[in-house]
């Protein structure tokens, strides 16, 4: 869907007509508006204004796709073409990308990789097109939330590191908010008035990737009609985030190293270098040393981030639940809606392999679910639900045990009185009743 809510349009040009047919029900399933023409010369003749993107054919009657991309960057420039062939070379490929295709699929492909591709490449366009707007969409301050020992801890680290110049790279698992990390280092830093421009290096085809960071001159190849600046350029003073750096290709990778090593950048095309003065900041969902010591990301470039962060999952910090759980609610227009002590406790046990994200998930599943102004243990999702009876739980560590022993003395000291209890354990009532669950504590 565009920004105007109105359809994604699409336009497929193949002589075969069943072709036409697949993709154009294959695309419409993820919401596209698809027409299609089986003749390229009766394509030009209808005109192509109004249109978001092209698939077109390479091997038609009467004019190829080569030529067929000639006339279609006369009269739209600025439409993203991807030409599909059953006689797929490596010197077509070639051809087909100097003319100015944004990308190049080999016959016979599945629904699901042609939806992938499409997708990519109108997430390029959409890049393109905010570039040209002024970036004003950044948060004025952090927008983390917790007050736990482990994200004070982390808080500290991103403060410490935030005014430097140094290249950084952000590890951890999905979910636990890592651009989240990005963007604080930037407004935390005298940078804060600078761009803070970010990519995603797995969503971008790799025929794209490299123009998108370094830009091309008018002329570079065909359909580059205006001069493009990248994103490093355009960060100038700023901040460049890369998301899913260990998708980027060796060769890509070896370009990044050179402009982490020497400030400089030369458009595609371009014989003049830049000095630019923006940070790198990296994030990777992969072990990056893991992929470096297989041999598929460059040793090199990973030395060149000089401090590695990495975002502690949820369940280091699962005392922030309820702190996360009553923002959530308040954000969504929800803050008359209460989670029982029950519900909070399963919540809380539960191991949150998606973090963060996995929490958000959840919670608006059951808010949609559950009309309901106070949200049970049975509202919840099964898999939040112990799997087996209390009796064949796991035995506690040993610190666990120290915990629900120091919990259970200083109930019977408050004579059970939570509130009281919870004062003195330094904890909230909430935190103190899901352990109460957790630990199967009973008393008066």
């Amino acid at each position: 869907m565009d920004n105007d809510g109105s359809a994604t349009r699409i336009l497929v040009v193949d002589d075969d007509a069943v072709a036409c047919e697949f993709l154009q029900e294959a695309l419409q399933i993820s919401g596209y508006d698809v027409d299609y023409f089986t003749s390229a010369k009766e394509t030009l003749k209808n005109g192509l204004a109004g249109y978001d993107l092209l698939l077109s054919d390479i091997r038609m009657p009467e004019m190829d796709g080569l030529e067929f991309l000639r006339q279609v960057r006369k009269a739209r420039p600025g439409l993203p073409v991807i030409l599909m062939t059953a006689f797929g070379s490596l010197e077509t490929t070639m051809e087909a990308l100097q003319e100015g295709a944004w990308d190049y699929i080999s016959k016979p492909f599945s629904p699901e990789e042609i939806r992938e591709m499409v997708r990519k490449v109108l997430d390029v366009r959409k890049l393109r097109q905010l570039r040209r707007q002024d970036v004003e969409n950044t948060p004025k301050e952090p927008q983390f939330i917790g007050s736990s020992a482990a994200m004070v801890d982390f808080y500290k680290q991103i403060a410490r590191v935030a005014d430097s110049s140094a290249s950084i790279l952000i590890s951890g698992e999905s979910g636990t908010g890592k651009e989240l990390t990005a963007h604080s280092l930037h407004q935390l830093s005298a940078r804060r008035e600078k761009p803070f421009l970010a990519v995603n290096c797995g969503a971008i085809p790799e025929t794209l990737l490299e123009s998108e960071l370094f830009g091309f001159e008018k002329g570079a190849f065909t359909g580059a009609d205006h001069a493009h600046q990248g994103l490093l350029e355009a960060a100038q003073g700023g901040t460049v985030f890369l998301d899913e750096i260990t998708e980027m290709s060796p060769a890509l990778q070896g370009k990044l190293l050179r402009f982490m090593q020497s400030g400089e950048v030369r458009r595609l095309g371009g014989h003049d270098t830049k000095h630019v003065a923006a940070r790198v900041v990296a994030a990777a969902n992969r072990d990056i040393e893991k992929e470096a010591d297989a041999g598929r990301f460059r040793s090199d470039l990973l030395f060149r981030f000089v401090v590695h962060l990495r975002t502690p999952p949820l369940r280091a910090h699962r005392e922030d639940i309820p702190q996360l759980i009553d923002s959530l609610l308040k954000k969504w227009g929800y803050a008359n809606v209460r989670i029982s002590d029950e519900a909070l406790g399963l919540l809380m046990a539960y191991k949150w392999p998606g973090n963060v994200r996995e929490l958000e998930n959840v919670l608006r599943q059951t808010l949609l679910l559950s009309p309901f102004a106070l949200l049970t243990p049975e509202n919840l999702p099964e898999k939040l639900h112990p799997p087996s009876p209390v009796s064949e739980r796991p035995l506690l560590s040993l610190l666990e045990r120290a915990e629900r022993q120091q919990i259970h003395d200083i109930l019977e000291s408050t004579s059970w009185n939570q509130s009281r209890a919870a004062q003195l354990l330094r904890i909230d009532r909430k935190t103190l009743h899901a352990k109460i669950i957790r630990y199967h504590l009973t008393g008066r």
